[in-house]
């Protein structure tokens, strides 16, 4: 028996110097690919997020999660997740509640965007509609669009958002 195992170690170990050996990789010398990356840094996407402080609308720059833009409904759900701690700690709340997410954003023609939320639109305050009117706006800093929160029956004039013209 003592042969039999002494057979399958000595087997093993030729394989493994085997399959070592026989791999394939043979030296080589340097391979030039020119020079490293230059230019400017791209600098973190950030979003602008309207929250409530001393009951009234204040733009909150965010980063991007991961340094990459959020479009359309991910924006809105974070007005529905309320501030960070660090906002909080500034005194920034939100009134758009939890329930109102997730959300639904439709581009329109000419600038237009429809914006559903979960919960029904009437039972929204006015400070929320106008948390999420000024948000989504503020997704397209280009052109200022035109924001309908379906369901509300409110309109809210852009240009009572600060820090939008």
């Amino acid at each position: 028996m003592r042969t039999g195992l002494a057979r399958r170690v000595l087997a093993a170990g030729l394989v493994s110097l085997a399959a070592v050996a026989g791999c394939g990789v043979r030296p080589s010398d340097v391979i030039e690919a020119g020079d490293p990356p230059s230019g400017d840094v791209l600098p973190v996407t950030t979003i602008t997020l309207y929250l409530v402080k001393n009951g009234r609308l204040s733009p909150v720059a965010r980063p991007g999660p991961g340094g990459r833009p959020l479009f359309g409904a991910d924006t809105l759900a974070l007005l529905a997740d309320g501030p960070t701690a660090r906002e909080q700690a500034k005194g920034f709340t939100t009134d758009v509640p939890p329930q109102a997410a997730p959300f639904l954003v439709t581009a329109k023609p000419a600038g237009h965007l429809l914006v559903t939320p979960s919960a029904a639109a009437g039972e929204l305050s006015t400070l929320a509609v106008q948390q999420i009117v000024c948000t989504a706006a503020a997704m397209t800093p280009d052109s200022p669009a035109q924001v309908t929160v379906v369901g509300t029956g409110e309109d809210v004039d852009l240009r009572s958002c600060p820090g939008r013209r």
